[in-house]
């Protein structure tokens, strides 16, 4: 999809949503209010950081040749890290091409068929962004046969799958194709795969892979998008599909390249090759409809907090604002929406971070202290977690959730208490941050039970046929004994036998008096 057929989308984008949030208060003369705002969208690939994996996908160190699936047999073309001329390194898929030099980053050639030629290009932008129309990759030289768009929420920490694509989604990803046209606004946050944008219809012609957010935003709002009252209700009411659009990090995860609509032909292996030539990311930050501006901050992408809230994404109230929890804005009532801001704390010295609404004053040490810290904390402004309980780091000291109960294994763990970050001390053999978990060569028994060694296991075998029972003995087949079977055991009837390794002095003195017993009778005669 080009520029143009994605024009009347941002521009709609721009009267409707813009217009409705773009300031943070509303009024005149007296009658001024706090109102939910965001800031303007904007392509985010100015802002984005790029990472390709893995080390040496990039071509050109060595130099290389190359060909192109249109001419596969004439292979000029040449790749060198060394030349500018010549490089195409990653930074060129979110550079601005001017005059008409498309510029690109590429791969090296599947000179290792059948191995598979896999590259991952990440997508960083260390802040909570709120994509707004189509994610667009332009590929130069044919789109990959299969890929996958992830996308992350926590700055790279985990990841899930955006959208699958592949010429073949039944035999490639065990899917059955489907387009984002045919989702319905009850599952439109669905995760699919698409056989659109992977077939072979010439290079040239068919350059983008697209993930389709427009269509997803028609499915809420209508064809025209003109219904914005149903999509901002939407979004309001459904967490979930507030979280489908929001991302920190993407992630293309290319799996096989163009192959120009044939199989692999083995004799040129140097047309097979990934380039990305640009990615467009019209998206805008998240603010959680405190801010209606949003910029770089010591290269950091920060919103310009209203509403007497602050943080990278005006996540919690500002110092001194505090005298309620934090809320985010709302899209409700329409058309202006609810501010929510954070209130200004009244003049008193009881500050308990929102946990207790009580507090004392002890005159012998002329503090004042909080009475019956709520939601697992403690201290004198319920500033700390009560033991068992820890700190999570990634929610405001007000949030009800902010302590987290540590739940150590009581048979795993020397302690219920846990450490800052939520790790419990684990005893001998336990593992896991609960200790709920034991290590290589350590088996819990029954529940309730510790972690015990283990006497026999894959590297400790029992020896002579002899079974490990619970790995922690091993059951001898006959004529066999030991810890581990390595002996051969007296019989009555035959009596000691060579150990089944080397045999003991014991046994060796015993095997050998038959022979002298014999010797002694020739003697005789």
């Amino acid at each position: 999809m080009d520029g143009l057929k994605r024009l009347p989308l941002l521009l709609l984008l721009a009267t409707s949503a813009q217009c409705q949030f773009d300031a943070c208060r509303r009024g005149a003369g007296t009658g001024w209010e706090d109102s939910a705002c965001q800031p303007p969208t904007a392509n985010m690939k100015e802002a984005m950081q790029i990472r390709v994996e893995p080390p040496g996908v990039t071509c050109g160190d060595p130099p290389e040749r190359f060909c192109t699936l249109e001419n596969p047999y004439l292979c000029s073309d040449e790749c060198d890290a060394s030349s500018p001329d010549l490089s195409h390194p990653p930074q060129l898929m979110g550079d601005r091409e001017r005059g008409g030099l498309i510029t690109y980053w590429q791969t090296v050639p599947w000179s290792k068929y059948p191995e598979p030629l896999l590259a991952n290009v990440t997508l960083s932008w260390n802040k909570s962004l709120e994509v707004v129309d189509d994610l667009v990759v332009s590929f130069e030289y044919g789109r990959p046969t299969s890929m996958v768009l992830d996308k992350s929420t926590d700055k790279g920490l985990t990841w899930r799958p955006y959208q699958f694509y592949a010429d073949d989604c039944m035999e490639t990803f065990g899917m059955p194709p489907k387009r984002v046209s045919d989702l319905a606004p009850s599952n439109v946050t669905r995760v699919i795969c698409t056989e659109r944008y992977s077939g072979w219809l010439g290079a040239k012609e068919e350059k983008t892979v697209v993930f389709e957010v427009g269509a997803r935003l028609r499915a809420l709002a209508g064809p025209k998008l003109l219904d914005t009252d149903a999509l901002f209700t939407r979004l309001q009411s459904s967490k979930a599909l507030r979280d489908f659009f929001t991302f920190t990090d993407l992630r293309l995860r290319l799996l096989r390249p163009a192959l120009g609509g044939t199989y692999v032909q083995r004799d040129n292996l140097l047309k097979y090759f990934y380039a990305i030539s640009n990615i467009d990311v019209p998206a805008r930050c998240q603010c959680n409809l405190h801010a209606s501006a949003c910029g770089l901050r010591d290269a950091t992408l920060t919103c310009d907090c209203q509403h007497n809230t602050s943080g990278q994404d005006c996540q919690r109230c500002a110092a001194g604002f505090r005298s309620r929890k934090w809320m985010a804005g709302s899209f409700l009532p329409l058309p202006g929406g609810t501010a929510n801001a954070c209130e200004a704390a009244e003049m008193s010295e009881c500050e308990c971070n929102g946990h207790s609404n009580r507090c004392s004053f002890m005159d012998f040490l002329n503090v004042v202290t909080c009475v019956s810290c709520k939601h697992n904390t403690r201290g004198h402004r319920c500033q700390h977690c009560r033991l068992g309980y820890y700190r999570n780091d990634t929610l405001p000291l007000h949030h009800q959730d902010v302590c987290e109960a540590c739940e150590c294994n009581d048979a795993g763990s020397h302690s219920r208490h846990c450490g800052a970050s939520g790790e419990c001390q684990c005893k001998e053999g336990a593992a896991g941050r609960r200790c709920d978990q034991c290590l290589p060569g350590y088996t819990r028994r029954s529940s309730g039970a510790g972690c015990t060694v283990n006497v026999c296991h894959e590297a400790r075998p029992c020896l002579n046929g002899g079974t490990c029972v619970d790995f922690q003995r091993c059951q001898c087949a006959a004529g066999f004994a030991g810890v581990y079977c390595e002996q051969r055991a007296c019989l009555k009837k035959s009596g000691c036998l060579d150990d089944a390794s080397a045999a003991s002095p014991l046994m060796t003195s015993q095997l050998r008096l038959p022979f002298i017993f014999s010797l002694i009778a020739a003697a005789a005669f």
